[in-house]
């Protein structure tokens, strides 16, 4: 399924609290299956029954994100930051719903159109990232392979604009500025670029988001990869990354949206894997069994709800490995590389 434009997804969900149907549906229903009332009927007239209220969606959520209307467009070249023999690398800005986001894109050389792939960094302190930086790896062997590549810097970071709320909120625009790079990677018109066959791939925090993208908007990508990815549980990140460091955010999450304890319907909806039965897109995990940073049984978990889900998921673990895939890193990228030649060729 391809979505292109301004997409809005409006699929219901399975909450807490259940949303009735509309009042033109259940007067339909009842046209269909009460009989007429005669104009000389005597006693009462029935009384309609109130449609009840639906229960406000929170915006801090991923229901909130599958309810909103995500706009992407506005791509725009900028700055020359490197030629090759095999392609040219770009300084980039687009527009995801309403914010300014900076990034890098490396255009093959030769006749395109390529198939494009947005890549989504792990955590770098926005303080001291600069564009591109996080998967410089990546975006070099990629596009060597004959694939546009956009690596997203997110709001926040480098030359993008600000949203002060990000943090407090989860990190879930980071989800929004990835869609809005397949919207406007989509809405692009540039020849190079094959809107037909996009990819994801992410990296650790870009792990997870990669499971937000794939619930909040299934089919916008064709295929997806992570390497080392979070937990699909948010309070594991917390207690694993910023508890320890006292990183002060936590106050402030905690006192916006409640504990765990105090309120375990927000952390039930920031969680992807409360959401798997959305996913229609095939996803491969790549995961070191040494990795101490993100445990390999965060993945073994969310893996294993895929799969109870029935979704198209693969992992492939490598022994000995660390978080940062040095070793057997050429070996991930060639699995990497048939991956998407399977889903984008």
């Amino acid at each position: 399924m391809r979505l292109r434009g301004t997409i809005r997804v409006t699929t219901a969900l399975t909450l807490a609290a259940a949303v009735g149907c509309t009042a033109s549906d259940r007067d339909d229903d009842q046209a269909r299956t009460s009989p007429p009332v005669s104009a000389h009927a005597t006693g009462p007239s029935p009384t309609a029954t109130p449609s009840p209220t639906p229960t406000p969606v929170n915006p801090v959520s991923l229901p909130g994100l599958i309810q909103r209307e995500h706009k992407g467009s506005g791509l725009k070249l900028g700055a020359v930051l490197a030629r090759t023999s095999a392609y040219t690398s770009y300084e980039v800005t687009y527009e995801a719903n309403g914010l300014t986001i900076s990034g890098l894109m490396n255009i093959p050389a030769g006749k395109g159109p390529f198939p494009a792939l947005v890549l989504a960094h792990g955590y770098i302190d926005p303080a001291v990232y600069t564009t591109g930086r996080g998967l410089t790896r990546e975006q070099d062997l990629l596009a060597r392979n004959g694939y546009v590549v956009l690596h997203t810097d997110y709001r926040n970071h480098a030359r993008s604009d600000k949203d002060p709320a990000n943090d407090r909120n989860l990190r879930l625009g980071y989800t929004e500025d990835v869609i809005g790079a397949a919207m406007a990677l989509r809405s692009s018109g540039r020849p190079e670029i094959d809107t037909d066959r996009l990819g994801l791939l992410g990296r650790s925090m870009g792990g997870g988001v990669v499971y937000n993208t794939l619930v909040v908007t299934p089919g916008l990508f064709d295929a997806a990869v992570a390497f080392a990815p979070v937990s699909a549980h948010p309070e594991e990140n917390i207690d694993q990354f910023q508890r320890p460091e006292g990183d002060p955010i936590v106050a402030e999450i905690e006192s916006a949206h409640g504990t765990p304890k105090e309120n375990p319907k927000f952390w039930r909806e920031v969680s992807p894997v409360t959401y798997v039965d959305r996913v229609t897109d095939p996803l491969l995990i790549h995961h070191g069994t040494a990795d101490t940073t993100c445990p390999i049984r965060w993945t073994r978990q969310t893996v294993a709800a895929f799969e109870k889900a029935g979704k198209d998921i693969t992992l492939r673990t490598y022994q000995g490995e660390g978080h940062t895939f040095y070793p057997q890193w050429s070996r991930s990228m060639d699995t990497t590389m048939d991956f998407f030649e399977r889903h984008l060729r």
